[in-house]
């Protein structure tokens, strides 16, 4: 658990973080966005004493960061820029094993390090461990950059506007990835943006600043369906839907940053990130993606073994419906079933996002049918 408590900072006569507090669970990916100078940037770097605060305190854990060497502080959080970084006269595995080599691991640790991360983004180490930064395209340093924030294995991560600098495309694809990575790893991630659209396909909590505090904390489907003020509806722009019973459709309320994971995966490993994350069930899926089932927590109290996979634990009859579908469907279908929730599948069998009884709450369902219904 991370918490801020009445932190404030100011460059001279400017205020720019004015007594904010925010709590971050663990395994939580929180977004930081808001208009240029609002304060996101100093919040994240408060946390790793880059930027000392002024007044409140900050703790991980409970432990306060002030009384934590600033060095060793840092060796605990990975961190990533726009700018990557990298240094040039070093090969990708020298890149990517700085921080392990400052904590004194052995070459053959280190080397194992950094073969399995190559082996999560696909980056084989055998075609890449030996390459130069100048070798490679900007995404695929800015890929190493994510590595050498990973390498230490870190429980928190923080991003400041990582893919800024680069194409749509990568862009969207690191994305996919980063998010995938944080999921499997259960990571903390702290991350800075000032886009609208990564803020929402990132965020499990986004947290809207201005003027250095914090208007609004809320999941992205929260914040899309009620924008705390007109701030906040503006800068939102058109993703603030109209809701009507007419145009509603799965894709609207759908919560997209789902808790996945392979079939491969062991029952105490699942069982140990459904507690980190304060779930009861997790969606699976096979390597390429493609959505299998889900393991639920009472399949897991009935017939888990420790150390097993949880391959046969599946359960494949859960209920699903496609983006296009209408949002009544769904909710239909979590009422009649007593479902916890729908998983939302595309064309292509992969999981698009899932729709909650929270997001569709009675308030939101007597906005779009009416009170009668």
């Amino acid at each position: 658990m991370i918490e801020y408590k009445n932190v404030s900072k100011s460059y001279g006569k400017q205020k720019v973080v004015k007594d904010l507090s925010l709590k971050i669970p663990d395994g939580e990916f929180v977004v930081l966005i808001g208009p240029s100078g609002c304060g996101k940037t100093t919040t994240l770097k408060m946390l790793n004493r880059l930027i000392e605060m002024d007044s409140g305190s900050i703790s991980i854990d409970g432990k306060n960061i002030m009384e934590m060497n600033p060095e060793k502080l840092r060796s605990h959080i990975g961190y990533v820029i726009q700018q990557i970084g990298l240094f040039p006269n070093m090969t990708v595995e020298e890149n990517i094993c700085v921080v392990p080599r400052l904590l004194k691991w052995d070459k053959e640790k280190s080397r194992r390090r950094a073969k399995e991360l190559l082996e999560l983004v696909n980056m084989p180490y055998e075609t890449y461990a030996h390459k130069y930064p100048n070798e490679m395209s900007g995404g695929q340093q800015q890929r190493i950059g994510v590595l050498r924030a990973l390498a230490a294995e870190p429980p928190i991560i923080l991003m400041d506007e990582p893919f800024g600098a680069l194409d749509p495309i990568t862009r969207d694809s690191l994305q996919d990835e980063v998010k995938s990575l944080q999921q499997r790893l259960g990571k903390t991630v702290i991350f800075v943006t000032h886009d609208m659209d990564e803020a929402l396909k990132m965020a499990d909590t986004v947290v809207f600043m201005s003027e250095g505090q914090i208007l609004q904390a809320d999941t992205p489907e929260g914040i899309l369906r009620a924008p705390a003020n007109d701030t906040v509806r503006e800068f939102m722009g058109k993703h603030v839907h109209n809701f009507s019973q007419n145009q509603l459709a799965c894709s609207d309320l759908m919560k997209t940053n789902v808790a996945k994971v392979t079939q491969d995966r062991k029952t105490l490993e699942c069982v140990n990130m459904m507690s980190r994350r304060e779930i009861d069930s997790l969606v699976v899926v096979d390597q390429q993606e493609r959505y299998l089932g889900v393991l639920l927590i009472e399949t897991v109290n009935e017939r888990g073994k420790a150390g097993d996979s949880i391959k046969d634990l599946i359960t494949v009859d859960f209920p699903t419906v496609t983006p296009d579908t209408p949002a009544k469907t769904a909710f239909d279908i979590i009422s009649g079933q007593r479902a916890e929730y729908v998983v939302v599948l595309t064309d292509d069998k992969k999981v698009a996002g899932i729709i909650t009884k929270t997001s569709m709450s009675k308030a939101l369902a007597s906005v779009v049918w009416g009170d009668g219904q």
